[in-house]
């Protein structure tokens, strides 16, 4: 299976993620959300390819809290409908 570079580079800890000490160093918010080991709802904003879905992936992982990725370019009401069932079950 052929996996994109950008992929097989992508930082999968906080850790391995380059820049933002300012919420990554060790006493910084998704530094501790991520020791809590507590799933928590957050917006991430910023332009295309500054990190946000790697960050929201990495935090997942850290937290052990299911991802889903949901795009407001490709993603409809139904599909936010969809995911928000799903988290009720």
């Amino acid at each position: 299976e052929r996996v994109p570079l950008a992929e097989r580079m992508r930082p999968t800890t906080l850790d391995e993620v380059i820049g933002q000490s300012h919420l990554l160093g060790d006493k910084e918010i998704l530094r501790q959300i991520a020791k809590k080991k507590e799933p928590v709802s957050l917006i991430l904003w910023g332009p295309p390819g500054s990190g946000k879905t790697t960050l929201a992936r990495v935090i997942a992982k850290e937290v052990n809290a299911e991802f889903i990725e949901l795009s407001a370019v490709t993603s409809g009401k139904k599909d936010v409908e969809k995911v928000i069932e799903h988290a009720r079950q």
